[in-house]
């Protein structure tokens, strides 16, 4: 009975760490993605002292 109640547990706490894993991976990418667009709309913006083109 216990080592039943062992590998349950063991089962559990893989399943948790991969859930976990993939948090982490989302939030790396989510995170990059966010720098990135950031980056991009302050290359758009137009630079201090110069004129924008009309």
């Amino acid at each position: 009975m216990k080592s039943k109640f062992a590998a349950g547990a063991l089962s559990a706490l893989i399943y948790f760490q991969g859930l976990l894993g993939f948090a982490g991976v989302a939030t790396v990418l989510l995170k990059e993605r966010a720098h990135a667009a950031d980056t991009a709309y302050h290359d758009s913006l137009p630079r201090s002292g110069t004129t924008a083109a009309l």
